[in-house]
């Protein structure tokens, strides 16, 4: 059994139910639709967490269904800028304390402005990153939004 990370913690320290699914990484294949594939979610239900510049507002958090591509003319729209662009890979564990493949929207470095799918809301819970590769955390989308107070709009 992996060790409980910050992400879990901050999670359980808020009170809000969660379930945790671990599963065997494989650094070939680090894409959302692996993960969802390998803990047995439909990829509709399994959000990955991405992070990206604006123009005028700097780093942004958005968290969408892995098999959804981030529109990012609605994500500067949401976030009240005109452009934004994903960080590079290399900026990632800088910015937020979490590398590829395991980066979550719970616990990162800095508070950034974040924001959901709406289509979260469909679920009664989604998987996010735990903040490790092969660690998942299963949750209610209403709870893990106030908790790291995250807007629910249109991105995808």
């Amino acid at each position: 059994m992996a060790t409980k990370t910050n992400a879990v913690r901050l999670v359980q320290q808020a009170k809000i139910p969660c379930r945790e699914l671990f599963y065997d990484v494989d650094e070939t294949d680090l894409s959302g639709l692996h993960a969802a594939a390998a803990v047995g979610m439909p990829p509709e239900q399994v959000f990955k967490t991405l992070v990206a510049r604006g123009e005028k507002t700097g780093i942004n958090v958005f968290c969408i269904p892995v098999c959804c591509e981030l529109d990012l003319k609605k994500a500067a729209k949401a976030a009240g800028d005109k452009n934004m662009e994903p960080v590079a890979v290399k900026e990632l564990l800088g910015l937020t304390g979490y590398i590829r493949g395991g980066c979550s929207p719970v616990g990162m470095k800095k508070k950034y402005p974040t924001f959901f799918d709406e289509t979260c809301i469909l679920w009664e819970e989604i998987a996010v990153s735990a903040g490790a590769r092969g660690h998942q955390m299963v949750l209610p989308p209403d709870a893990l939004a106030r908790l790291v107070e995250a807007s629910i709009v249109d991105i995808t």
